[in-house]
Formats: structure tokens, sequence, C-alpha cells
């Protein structure tokens, strides 16, 4: 055999043989490894609910969480960069949303941020040995921030409907107050006319509030009288003779 057959493979092919097939199968993690992510999580949802969302308002607490979640997403994503690597506790937004907010400082720490003083400045310094810590607590982060805000958009779409019923339902009740006021106007004219209709055909009243009785006829009977009302003189029958 030639030399150039037992010679040995290139290290440098080696290494970029393994970098490949680990691009493609991504690295093995263990069972112990799984388990140790999986409490680590859970810390970092335990420090968020109740750690930062139970003593804060809804509105500190979720700007906080926006903070945590650009501090640690510009690290992940420029890890060399010292701008990213630290943060001033004097800064403003830095003091309102994680100094003083309740459990934001913890947070940071968990995902490997430590105290500090350079040049007479107090600074937290990220450990570049909580690479894992810093990316799942950004994930819980963004989990966490998703989730507040599809359920904001549920409670806003819900208010909205809520709003536009009651809207609906008072525009109706008003419809139908004006429909009424209508109808009870158009009875009243109805009743009104009704009874000036009955005014023009109701028989004629005297001064003392009695109905004047209408003439008898010219050539009526009194009963029993013998007389005819027409007939100038009365008609006597002949008396009978005068007997002793």
């Amino acid at each position: 055999m030639s030399s150039e057959t037992n010679s040995p493979p290139d290290p440098e092919f080696l290494a970029a043989a393994a970098q490949r097939r680990s691009a493609m199968t991504g690295p093995a993690v263990s069972g112990f490894e799984l388990l140790r992510q999986h409490e680590q999580r859970q810390k970092f949802r335990r420090l968020i609910d109740p750690g930062i969302l139970r003593p804060n308002s809804h509105e500190v607490a979720m700007a906080s969480l926006k903070i945590l979640s650009k501090i640690s997403e510009n690290l992940i994503r420029e890890p060399e960069n010292p701008k990213f690597r630290q943060f001033k506790s004097t800064n403003d937004t830095i003091r309102r949303c994680l100094i003083e907010t309740k459990g934001a400082l913890e947070y940071a720490i968990e995902m490997g941020f430590r105290p500090e003083v350079k040049e007479f400045q107090p600074l937290y310094v990220w450990n570049e040995r909580k690479s894992e810590e810093l990316r799942l607590g950004a994930q819980i982060l963004q989990e966490t921030i998703e989730l507040a805000e599809k359920k904001s958009a549920r409670f806003q779409t819900s208010a909205a409907e809520t709003k536009a019923a009651t809207e609906a339902a008072k525009r109706n009740a008003l419809l139908a107050f004006m429909d009424d006021r209508k109808t009870k106007m158009l009875r009243d004219q109805r009743d009104r006319h009704n009874r000036e209709v009955r005014a023009l055909h109701r028989p004629s009243v005297d001064g003392e509030g009695t109905i004047s009785p209408s003439p008898p006829p010219s050539n009526a009977e009194m009963p029993g009288s013998g007389h005819v009302l027409s007939s100038p003189d009365p008609v006597v029958d002949e008396l009978p003779p005068y007997r002793d």
C-alpha cells in the first residue's frame, strides 16, 4: 500500500465534519439536562408570578417584563457588545422598571447579572457563564408577554362588543319610546275626532239641560176624551132625559 493510504485523516477535516453533523442533528441533551432546564423554567415562571405580577400593578409589571426582555434579547443577539453586557442602576428607566419594581431585579440576577462598581459607577454586569439561564429567562419573558398581550386584546374586544351592545340597547329603547309617543299622539287625535263627530250628531239640549220633546202629530187622539185635537169645536154627546 502507498503511504497516502496509510496516512491518518486530517484533524481539520474531522473537526469540520463533526461541526456539520452537530449543525444538522443539533446537540444531544441528556435527561438530566432536560430536567434541569425544566426546573429552571419553573423558577423563572415563579419569579414572574407571583414575584413580579402580584405585588405590582399590571401596567408597572408589564413595563418591567418588557425591559427585562429587551435587555436579554439584545444580549443574546450581540453577546460581545459591552453596551448590552451591563446596565446602570442609576438610569431612570432601569431605576423605575427594575430597581423600584418589586421582583424585577431578582429576575435580572437570575439571568446572570451581578452588581459591580466600575469607575465609581454602580452597575449590573452579566456573567457569561450564565448563557443558558439568560436564554431560558428570555424565553419565559417572551411567552409571558405574548400571553398577556393576547389576553388584553381579548378583553378589549369583549369590552368593545359590550359597549356596542349597550349602545344598541339604548338606541332601541329610545326608538321604542318615540314609537310609543307617536302611537299615543295618533290615538289621542283619533279619540278627539270621534268626540267631535258624536257632538255633531247629539240631540239639541234646552237651557236647563233637559232634552226638548218633539211636538205630537196634529191628528193624534187623546185616549178617553173623545176630542180630536184638530177639530175646533169639541163633539159632546147628548145627555140622557131627566127622570123624577
